[in-house]
């Protein structure tokens, strides 16, 4: 008989399918993911680390929500790029998901280059979409987001594919996040999920 074929080999749309079915294994990912559409924030997604990080422990036979510091819900509002605008959102978002035993970290990626260089130390262009900003996180595998659609559709943005998710590999991504944002974040990742594939930086 015919071995499987690994899920990082599958074509796009099947591990799209194989994604929603790793996902769907965590009720915490669900319900922030239900809860997030009542926002009504423009652009939103669930992405990031919560993402990658709930497949890392489904793929490693481990509690899905294990490990997982907070789950990141970037959006796009360039028309008040004040803090208090977004302050609301964060406001308004810890009601929403309020008895969660999770953070959720609220963030509106069209003010990010106000505040980036001064955090990160290098400049950061700002951002025309939620999907742009997504294109820059630090690794290849938690540049995914998930946004539940009005129909109950989930649409996946992954600019770079899901192959290096599915198949534990986590890729730098050098667009963007300077070197020791990377190192320190697979730093405590190869100690929480040592089974991944970690590559260095590039020279």
């Amino acid at each position: 008989m015919r071995a499987a074929q690994p899920a990082d080999r599958l074509p796009l749309d099947q591990q799209v399918d194989v994604l929603h079915g790793i996902l769907g294994q965590s009720p915490v990912f669900l319900e922030v993911l239900r809860r997030a559409r009542r926002l009504g924030l423009p652009g939103c997604y669930l992405a990031a680390g919560c993402v990658a990080q709930t497949v890392w422990n489904v793929l490693g036979s481990r509690p899905p929500d294990e490990g997982i510091r907070d789950y990141d819900l970037p959006y796009f509002e360039p028309s008040d790029l004040s803090w208090e605008a977004e302050d609301r959102a964060i406001q308004a978002a810890e009601q929403i998901f309020a008895g969660l035993p999770v953070a959720v970290e609220v963030r509106n990626e069209a003010r990010v280059h106000l505040w980036y260089e001064a955090h990160f130390g290098v400049p950061c262009p700002p951002y025309s979409s939620t999907e742009a900003a997504i294109d820059t996180f630090p690794s290849t595998a938690s540049c995914v987001g998930i946004r539940l659609e009005e129909d109950d559709r989930w649409r996946v943005y992954a600019p770079y594919g899901l192959s290096d998710l599915l198949g534990l590999v986590v890729r730098p991504n050098p667009t963007l996040a300077p070197r020791h944002v990377y190192e320190e974040k697979v730093s405590r990742w190869r100690r929480q999920w040592p089974s991944l594939s970690i590559l260095p930086w590039p020279r």
